[in-house]
């Protein structure tokens, strides 16, 4: 039987969470039609033996692939490799969807023929329970968009996101491996390939935060912040390579969503004390590499944060006294 959908799940070390994300698939009314990819990135805990049960017991629908640990980048590129479905989406494995609306979800997909399907989200306090909804009702208006005109509306999030799977086999959609936030070139990469654009009213993905260790927490950004920065610069180049033939919307939506993804680095660097001098040095030459890069994605950072735009101004003098009253205008490092 043709598989409507394939759900990847990048799962490394999950085996507090995992149970919840796979029980949340399990609808008779489309167990059938989708396939559920459980891809252990070389796991040290029980994540590969608790996919293995749900894999035993319902072998249509669930898969177990375990491989050496290459990072969340690798997990989805061999869920690309490997899927047999019409469409294509990720779910980490520290995360869930909401059944209800997941099965509604794969019936509308029978019938579709948009590129990227879109649906909410929420966010999810993993303390508190508290629920955030992140909603794509700009787009509720018209049943197809042009993706010219639908990412006039609203940046969309790997969350929100379904895609088409021959976009990502036939153009060979690859990311980086061994390296965190690979979620924007999963998002960014397909764009030159995506014409057709499809909302549903739907929340679908349960996106769980407030973990400490997860990569997006500060610390995390801390942590991991060379790997922020490559994919910044890898999807610099990636912008630069498109903005010679490309449309004009694509060239805009991505060169925003870089120019984004730039403001939230110099966060990062601003959440370091201000007399590092070795963050100082990083954030110099990363602010050169971006400028040499592209003069667009310099120009357009620079618009996107008004810290950087003084940090230019005043060529990283009085660097120290910049950073205090940034940081606290901006409430970074408050708790």
């Amino acid at each position: 039987m043709q598989k409507v959908l394939t759900i990847t799940i990048p799962s490394y070390n999950v085996e507090k969470y995992l149970k919840q994300t796979l029980d949340s698939f399990l609808s008779p009314e489309i167990l059938e039609e989708v396939e559920v990819l459980i891809v252990d990135d070389g796991s040290k805990d029980r994540t590969a033996e608790i996919g293995k049960v749900y894999e035993r017991q319902y072998p249509q629908t669930f898969r177990v692939i375990s491989k050496e640990n290459g990072g969340h980048g690798s997990t989805i590129n061999r869920g690309i490799q490997e899927a047999k479905g019409t469409y294509f989406k990720v779910v980490d494995g520290d995360d869930w969807v909401d059944t209800e609306d997941f099965v509604k979800l794969v019936k509308v997909l029978k019938n579709c023929t948009a590129q990227y399907v879109v649906t909410n989200y929420y966010e999810v306090n993993d303390v508190t329970g508290e629920k955030t909804p992140v909603d794509y009702k700009v787009l509720k208006e018209k049943e197809i968009w042009s993706f010219e005109e639908a990412g006039k509306r609203k940046q969309i999030a790997m969350h929100a996101l379904v895609i088409q799977t021959s976009i990502l086999k036939e153009n060979q959609i690859r990311l980086d491996e061994h390296c965190f936030y690979v979620d924007v070139e999963y998002v960014l990469y397909p764009i030159p390939y995506v014409e057709t654009v499809q909302f549903l009213d739907l929340f679908v993905y349960m996106y769980r935060l407030a973990v400490m260790t997860q990569s997006v927490s500060l610390q995390g950004y801390q942590k991991h912040m060379q790997n922020h920065i490559d994919v910044i610069l890898h999807l610099t180049n990636f912008f630069q390579e498109y903005a010679k033939t490309g449309t004009e919307g694509k060239i805009d939506y991505i060169g925003k969503r870089i120019a984004q993804m730039v403001g939230d680095q110099i966060t990062v660097f601003m959440s370091f004390p201000e007399k590092d001098r070795e963050i100082r040095q990083k954030f110099r030459a990363f602010d050169r590499e971006l400028k040499e890069k592209s003069p667009e994605i310099y120009r357009r950072s620079g618009e996107e944060s008004g810290t950087l735009r003084l940090f230019r101004k005043m060529n990283f003098k009085c660097y120290a006294w910049i950073a205090r009253m940034c940081k606290k205008r901006n409430h970074i490092g408050e708790d």
